[in-house]
């Protein structure tokens, strides 16, 4: 059973999406069909419906670059009072993107984990593929998308039908690639040597909390504002989902050998997940590792296990 996992991590979700652009034009075929589940979490949410949906990676690209600087616009200076950024053009872009899709009708296994924060529950919205812990299909694609992206303090939760707030699902599977292979042992009955998974990152984060003198390590340490640009950078949020994403790495290296095929390069820098002026940086950045990691891909795409 192929798999593809999309890490979470804001605008940096570009690099994984020029990756997935230069598989497909060198293989001429859409993402979706060279895999039997596809997962992502918050950014990678919207890569891994897209590439269910079989939308091109180029178009997804260019709408990373087009709405990049409108959904990372402040309506709050510190996040005190209300969130750092509104929702309203990640919403617009998400729900133009899938439209009246619900998880009914996508048949393909479609993995997408959210937190139910009413509940304080980790949750995994699940595509129509027969598991009954996915209870209610009607949901539209968007809305699940759009919880998975909802990072606290820097967006507004958002609200399922009035049933229940739900938030960023990188506050517990940043990397979803352990929440698939529980999906293959559990649902489709796989051994770990039947589950072969290719995991993309979002960059290895290079987040500075060197060693200093001053001994107040204070709100203004970990999510430091920055004059006179009225900007706060979002360093507690990435260096936890940059932990969460290579914990998992690790733990599924261990289970699965040589059948898990991770992608992650380094920044060299910190680049925060809600930074849209890297996103050149980041295509380029991607376009190098897929030629750094091209026959590694090629071996992965073309060895036969049982699906």
């Amino acid at each position: 059973m192929k798999i593809l996992c999309i890490d979470g991590g804001g605008i940096r979700g570009v690099y994984a999406v020029a990756i997935l652009r230069a598989i497909e034009k060198e293989y001429k075929k859409p993402i979706s069909d060279m895999f039997d589940m596809i997962a992502g979490t918050s950014t990678g949410a919207i890569v891994a419906a897209s590439a269910i949906l079989e939308l091109d990676m180029g178009e997804v690209q260019e709408s990373y670059i087009k709405f990049g600087e409108k959904i990372f616009t402040k309506q709050s200076r510190v996040g005190f009072l209300k969130s750092f950024y509104s929702d309203r053009y990640l919403r617009r872009y998400i729900q133009d993107t899938f439209g009246e899709t619900t998880l009914f009708d996508i048949k393909k296994p479609l993995l997408i984990p959210t937190v139910d924060v009413t509940h304080g529950n980790p949750f995994v919205h699940r595509s129509n593929y027969g598991n009954t812990e996915q209870d209610d299909h009607s949901i539209k694609l968007w809305d699940v998308v759009l919880s998975s992206c909802s990072a606290p303090v820097f967006f507004p939760p958002n609200n399922i039908n009035n049933h229940y707030l739900a938030i960023d699902g990188g506050l517990w599977a940043n990397n979803p690639s352990l929440v698939c292979i529980t999906e293959a042992q559990h649902f489709f009955k796989k051994d770990l040597n039947d589950i072969q998974i290719m995991s993309i990152g979002t960059g290895l984060q290079k987040i500075d909390f060197s060693i200093e003198t001053q001994k107040e390590w204070g709100v203004m340490k970990w999510l430091p504002f920055h004059l006179p640009s009225m900007r706060m950078t979002p360093k507690l949020l990435d260096l936890a989902l940059n932990l969460s994403s290579e914990s998992v790495t690790y733990h599924c290296q261990h289970l699965l050998g040589d059948h898990y095929f991770r992608i992650n390069e380094n920044l060299g820098r910190e680049v925060p997940f809600d930074a849209p002026e890297f996103v050149d940086f980041l295509i380029d950045l991607g376009e190098s590792s897929y030629q750094k990691h091209q026959e590694e891909i090629a071996a992965f795409l073309s060895k036969d296990i049982s699906t």
